[in-house]
Parts: C-alpha cells; sequence; structure tokens
C-alpha cells in the first residue's frame, strides 16, 4: 500500500516552519555538472519565495557540459523533497539548508545538459510503460591523510580489513560521524562497515526511486568528503587509488515496480529461479548494451585500472543468481525485493547519467523482448583464457578510450542522453583520454629514464 506524496504547498509550509524554527540563514541551491559533480549557488532565507518559484539564475557557460557563452542564462528549480538542514552549519541562532535543484532554461523549459532531467526523461518512459524505477546503490570510499596544508596524501588511516572492527578499524568514528549526518538529513542508514582494502568503507543508505536515488548517492558522496575534512582526512571515491588493493566500487541494485499493482515486476514464484520474463529481458538488455554504456558507468581513465582480474571488480559479461564474479548478479532476496545488481559500476560515475542509462538499457530489453543468454554458475576469475572464450564470455572494455569508442558508436547513449548531453560528454571524455595520452607519467619515468 503506497501513501500519498505530501502536496507541494504542504512541503512549502514545512520547510518555512523549520527555516524559522532553526534559524536558517543561508540556502544552498545545488545541482551538478556533466561529471556529477555537486555546484551551488548560495542564497538568503527571505528568497526562498523566489527560489521556489524559479527565479533563482546563473551562468551556465562555466559549468562543464552546460552551454555557450551567448546562452549562458540558466534557472534552477528546487525540488522541495530534497530540502535539508546541514548539521555540521548548525550553532546557537544559526544554521544552513540546501536544495538540490533541476535546471531549466529562460523560457522555463527544462535544459536537456542538466543530469537530472536526463534521469527524469528515463523515469517517464518507464511511466509511460506502467513501471516505476527502484534503485538502491552501494558506494565505496577510501579515507587518507592529509598533510600540513590539508592536501591528500597516499597513507590510510588504519590496517583494518573486511568487516574489522577497532582497534584496527580507525575509520570506525569517521563512518559514524558521517552516519549521524546522514541521519540528520533524512537518510535511512542500513549497514556500515569497513571494506576489504586497507583505508576502504562503505555505508549502505535505503534504496529509493531513481531520481531520489541519485539525489542520495549525491548527497552521501558531499556528506563523506564534508565530515573527513573534520577530522583531517580526504575521503576519495577515486575508483582505484591504490595499486595492489581492492577498488571503489557502486555496485547497483535496480528493480522495476508495476505502477498498477503495486507489486515488483521481477519476481515470478512460477519461476525455477523466481524471476520474472520481464527480468530476464531487462538483464538480457543491460548485457546487450553494457559495452555501450561502460563509459558512464566507469567514466575515467583510473575506472579501468580496476576492471582487471584479481581485485573482485566483474569484467567479463555474463550474469548469475549467485556468482558475485559476474558482470551482472541476482541476489537472493525474492519477492518484493527482488532485484537486478550490476557490479561494474564505480563511484566517480555521474549517478544520473548512469541510472539514466542503466536503465534504458533493461527497457531497451523489455521493448525488443531480448532473450537473455545462459547464467554463468561458475567462477569465472578461475577460468582460464580458452575456457572463457569456449563460454562466448566477451570482456568489458579494458580503456577509457575503447568506452568512448563504443559509447559513440551505440545507439543507447544518444537514445537516453538526448543531442546535447550525448556530445557534450563524448567531447569531454575524449579530451580527458587525450590529455592522459600525451602526459608523461611516473611509472615511464620509473622504467624508462635509466634504462634508455
Amino acid at each position: 500500500m503506497t501513501t500519498q506524496a505530501p502536496t507541494r504547498e504542504s512541503l512549502l509550509e514545512t520547510i518555512k516552519e523549520t527555516v524559522e524554527k532553526k534559524n536558517v540563514e543561508l540556502l544552498h541551491m545545488q545541482f551538478v555538472d556533466i561529471e556529477g559533480i555537486l555546484k551551488h549557488v548560495t542564497i538568503t532565507a527571505e528568497q526562498l519565495d523566489d527560489a521556489v518559484e524559479g527565479k533563482t539564475m546563473f551562468d551556465g557557460s562555466s559549468v562543464t557540459g552546460f552551454t555557450p557563452i551567448n546562452q549562458s542564462d540558466l534557472y534552477l528549480v528546487p525540488d522541495l523533497s530534497t530540502f535539508a538542514v546541514l548539521p555540521w552549519t548548525e550553532e546557537e541562532g544559526y544554521s544552513e539548508a540546501r536544495f538540490l535543484c533541476s535546471v531549466k532554461k529562460p523560457n522555463g523549459d527544462d535544459f536537456d545538459g542538466d543530469p537530472r532531467n536526463i534521469l527524469k526523461k528515463t523515469v517517464e518512459r518507464a511511466s509511460d510503460k506502467g513501471y516505476s524505477i527502484s534503485v538502491g546503490p552501494e558506494l565505496e570510499f577510501f579515507l587518507f591523510d592529509t598533510d600540513e596544508f590539508g592536501r591528500p596524501t597516499m597513507r590510510t588511516q588504519d590496517v583494518g580489513g573486511y568487516f574489522e572492527p577497532s582497534p584496527k578499524d580507525d575509520g570506525e568514528k569517521v563512518r559514524l560521524a558521517i552516519y549521524k549526518a546522514l541521519k540528520m538529513m533524512g537518510f535511512t542508514v542500513e549497514a556500515s562497515h569497513h571494506e576489504v582494502a586497507v583505508g576502504q568503507h562503505e555505508i549502505n543508505f535505503k534504496y529509493a526511486d531513481a531520481l531520489g536515488s541519485a539525489d542520495a548517492a549525491t548527497t552521501y558522496k558531499w556528506v563523506v568528503k564534508t565530515v573527513a575534512k573534520q577530522f583531517g582526512l580526504h575521503a576519495t571515491f577515486m575508483p582505484k587509488p591504490l595499486g595492489g588493493e581492492n577498488g571503489n566500487g557502486m555496485h547497483v541494485n535496480m528493480s522495476l515496480f508495476d505502477n498498477e499493482k503495486q507489486t515488483n515486476s521481477f519476481y515470478d514464484e512460477s519461476d525455477q529461479l523466481a524471476l520474472s520474463k520481464t527480468a530476464y529481458q531487462f538483464i538480457a538488455g543491460m548485457l546487450e548494451s553494457v559495452k555501450d554504456f561502460v563509459a558512464v558507468t566507469n567514466p575515467l581513465v583510473n575506472s579501468y585500472k580496476r576492471l582487471v582480474p584479481g581485485y573482485e571488480a566483474p569484467c567479463y559479461i555474463a550474469w548469475s543468481a549467485s556468482n558475485r564474479s559476474a558482470l551482472v548478479r541476482i541476489p537472493a532476496t525474492r519477492g518484493q525485493g527482488t532485484r537486478v545488481e550490476i557490479r561494474c559500476p564505480d563511484p566517480s560515475a555521474n549517478p544520473y547519467l548512469a541510472f539514466a542509462i542503466i536503465a534504458s538499457a533493461g527497457l531497451d530489453g523489455i521493448d525488443n523482448e531480448l532473450e537473455c543468454p545462459l547464467s554463468t554458475d561458475a567462477d569465472i576469475f578461475s577460468m582460464n583464457a580458452e575456457e572463457i572464450d569456449a563460454r562466448g564470455i566477451e570482456n568489458l572494455p579494458t580503456s577509457l578510450e575503447a568506452a568512448i569508442d563504443c559509447f559513440e558508436a551505440g545507439e543507447i547513449g544518444a537514445k537516453t542522453f538526448g543531442e546535447h548531453g550525448f556530445n557534450e560528454y563524448i567531447s569531454l571524455k575524449r579530451g580527458e583520454w587525450d590529455e592522459f595520452r600525451t602526459s608523461v607519467h611516473a611509472w615511464e619515468i620509473d622504467a624508462y629514464q635509466a634504462k634508455f
């Protein structure tokens, strides 16, 4: 049974009561650029009514992937459901709050380069088919010491391993502070633990609708970094900061719910795996397009240092109902909790774009009634190259360059992002790869300078 969402008027009334009660003086109007980097324009609480009406203007030409200088005026429209007082600003008689915003053109139309608007289009596509998209991401991060100037070093602050407690896990106190901040901002935190690598951590929050989950992932990354800094530490969601250690993943759990029946469309108790035809088609769509969207779910040069054998990160295109070496896994929970987990994404991805393109690929599988390939239940990591070839298991792209080539040649990117977002994303990532390609790196100096 679903509860009725609060009206815009009731939300605004509650926000105004909180602003008065908490003595909120400043409001941060937040949005993300094409890379998912959080931005904000700060206004005073006295401007709340104008802000709610979408009158907060900013220069879009100064934001990565947005507009040229001759079309630079853009407007922010806050999502009232994202209002939150910032716990670290609260002091006697003063506090600050934030909204996450969508971006509009001067004529009131959605700006098509706004990642939040891109995700909304995929949500609408699912809704037109009678579905709502549910997403639960799992974002890992590292904590590093900082130097006397506050810059990150490569020293981790603990020597803990998977699930180890203090005193080995010296990051436990930081995770507790992050948990408290997230809870005060409305999160439901479900688990918190030390991850496999030294200095690596994970805090999981409750799943939500696709847009709400992308908002939560964006907020989560900001809160983690902000709280870590208060401890003199630097939190990074870089995919592979330490060679020889596991990297940071962002496993994405996704379900479709039938809006009319209020049931999980991936569940069918009569099936051997208790999966529906819709679920199998969704999986097939993801596997069909993953090569073409991995440039979005794994967007950095560094992302492909994580997607290698030996560190639990999937690099082979296969699925299984239990096998964690497969790219797509079906966790054991069934019924309303039935979901598909894709394990290649990393937390440097823009959550709005990543969730949009994964869901779009799955919906393509349903639209085209794709047949799901056989599952791979054996441990792929233990197979040799001949066994992998014999099973017809393909590899993910092994570099950002190869991933961008697939993204540009495929159909899923342009279909999901639209012309503006698609072209801007390719331009950005081609430039990033070219800068990496033409730079001289420390490994080259160490390997070649003395030798040659």
